[in-house]
């Protein structure tokens, strides 16, 4: 039990955790570095604590330094947030052992499902589809490899086991190509992960980026709560979102579910978490499991009406799930622009001052941010400022009110990813649905191509 968390992140998901204790009745201890001092989830803390410099690594990826604030403050539970040390198992284990409860997985389970190959081992055991592929890391033996390949079919991906976010993965087309990106491939992963084992899986030409949310409690229920897509992607990073994944048929997502579902029980998961698949020619195919919060989790919740992040906590608190699978029911649905600090054209970040902030309302809109007017947007930061999310009877509906609400954003001082989003919602392609992982960059090639030749 714990009536105070520290609140082991920042911005917009610091102040969207706040709100959940602050609704259950906990308090909340907010650290924060140098660069978030005056940012006014701060002062809506109970208590606040300042960690380090701006860098992050001296600051919010600090695990000394949250530790000690957790034990100056009295507070009994740590909420990670996303990204930092969100799914990082000796952060969760250190927690535990300092005698405090850490609002999420357990670190075994974050390990087990960090792990690719020991992850793919878990997901074939409950039948959750995976992707064609090998039955675990790669041998050193360069001709057991080459087998293991042409028993796939190439084109085949390359990917370290404890990679992620792109990194450490590389698409081969024929065997001429495969030692090479093999030797490659696990130099950068022992550089960058710290893990040198690499596995083999069939690469998908185009596929959709289709996930399935999670929520589990301590005494073996499990739950899944819909699919979202986030396939508009730049550079393997999420642009926007929806919830349910369109055109795909509600009986096969629900038997995906199902299997997620039993594999959370087996591996004894606790609370939030997301199965991410591939989804081609109508198949779903197992890629990774984020032990953690999504950013995108607000589509799920307007579709759902189920406060995610208070559920969490509820979870962690050792509460019972009240819920059932049989009263969980997408309604309507939900888009998510992420509202990024940067320019539209080039993408680069554009921190500074914002001088006006104006955000968008009405039925069915909600904005999650931290920012107000006079807000330094620091550089040290990703550039997300905020999240844009809308809902509607219909996938037609929640459109137009994101049409609307990215008509009334008023942000100056800055530059903006916002019109980019509005003529996102006007491509064709994104209109009709179930575009593939590629879409938004052919889509902004070809803009780049049309501008120049005018």
């Amino acid at each position: 039990m714990f009536d105070k968390v520290l609140i082991a992140n920042r911005g917009e998901i610091a102040l969207r955790i706040l709100r959940a204790c602050h609704s259950l009745g906990l308090r909340t201890v907010v650290v924060f570095s140098e660069a978030d001092r005056d940012t006014d989830y701060v002062r809506q803390a109970d208590q606040a604590l300042c960690i380090g410099p701006a860098a992050s690594a001296a600051s919010y990826m600090n695990q000394s330094a949250l530790l000690f604030a957790a034990e100056v403050s009295g507070a009994q539970a740590i909420h990670p947030g996303y990204g930092f040390l969100s799914e990082n198992a000796a952060f969760a284990e250190r927690v535990e052992r300092a005698g405090m409860t850490f609002i999420g997985p357990s670190a075994d389970c974050i390990r087990t499902m960090g792990d690719k190959i020991a992850a793919r081992q878990a997901m074939k055991a409950s039948r959750v589809p995976c992707v064609p592929g090998s039955a675990g890391a790669l041998p050193s033996d360069p001709a057991a490899v080459e087998a293991i390949a042409q028993s796939i079919g190439y084109p085949v991906i390359v990917k370290a086991a404890g990679g992620g976010g792109g990194r450490g993965m590389r698409v081969v087309n024929a065997k001429s190509e495969l030692l090479e990106a093999i030797s490659v491939t696990r130099e950068e992963a022992r550089h960058a992960f710290g893990n040198s084992e690499l596995y083999l899986e069939k690469f998908l030409g185009q596929p959709r980026h289709v996930e399935i949310q999670m929520l589990c409690d301590n005494h073996g229920t499990a739950l899944w709560l819909g699919s979202r897509d986030c396939s508009m992607q730049r550079r393997h990073q999420k642009m926007l979102e929806e919830s349910p994944a369109p055109g795909i048929d509600p009986a096969l997502v629900e038997r995906v579910g199902l299997r997620c579902a039993e594999a959370c029980r087996r591996i004894g998961y606790r609370g939030v978490g997301t199965f991410e698949f591939l989804f081609e020619n109508g198949e779903f195919y197992f890629i990774e499991m984020n032990t953690r919060l999504q950013v995108e989790h607000p589509v799920t919740e307007m579709v759902t009406g189920i406060d995610i992040v208070q559920q969490q906590l509820r979870v962690a608190l050792g509460e019972r799930l009240t819920l059932t699978q049989q009263e969980i029911r997408s309604q309507g649905h939900a888009l998510e622009c992420r509202i990024n600090a940067e320019n539209p054209d080039t993408f680069t970040p554009t921190p500074g001052q914002v001088t006006r902030w104006e955000v968008a309302g009405g039925f069915g809109v909600r904005v999650d941010s931290h920012v107000t007017t006079g807000y330094r947007v620091p550089p040290y930061y990703d550039s997300m400022i905020a999240k844009l999310i809308t809902h509607g009877a219909t996938r037609e509906e929640a459109f137009a009110r994101m049409r609307l609400a990215l008509a009334e954003m008023r942000i100056e001082g800055i530059a903006t990813n916002i019109p980019l989003h509005r003529k996102i919602l006007d491509d064709p392609g994104f209109r009709h649905g179930g575009v593939d992982i590629h879409h938004l960059e052919r889509w902004l090639e070809e803009n780049r191509s049309t501008r120049g030749a005018a």
